[in-house]
């Protein structure tokens, strides 16, 4: 049962950021969120989701971000940096295909709140980007 206190001004439980090269795993993870009620913005790459968040009004202008690793242009590591940087109040979520501690460890180093193994799962998703 949805929490009306979660639910935020807009209608939907937040505003989540989906940056991620393969279109296919783009829409499926947007079409979990929205049907679960977040508001989702979508980028192919790096430089997309930068324009997003740069276009976006307020001083917080996604609740959370969620990005693939490996990107053309700019990769997501990269792209924790600068998340971590501009936007240092934006939880970040990194998607990987590979399940390795040493890389967890370095993308919480980086600044990353948590990683999610491909493919995603619903659960996991939906319990990751609701904390």
């Amino acid at each position: 049962m949805e929490d009306q206190d979660s639910v935020k001004t807009n209608g939907t439980l937040g505003r989540v950021l989906v940056v991620e090269d393969a279109a296919v795993v783009r829409r499926s993870i947007r079409m979990i969120l929205a049907n679960a009620g977040y508001e989702v913005a979508e980028a192919a790459n790096g430089e997309e989701a930068i324009e997003i968040l740069q276009a976006s009004e307020g001083p917080r202008p996604m609740d959370a971000i969620l990005s693939d690793l490996r990107m053309p242009r700019i990769d997501g590591v990269e792209l924790i940096v600068y998340f971590r940087t501009c936007y240092p109040a934006i939880p970040v979520v990194s998607l990987t295909t590979y399940q390795d501690v040493e890389l967890a460890v370095s993308l919480m180093r980086k600044g990353a709140i948590d990683f999610i193994v491909k493919p995603v799962l619903q659960d996991e998703l939906l319990a990751v980007i609701g904390r």
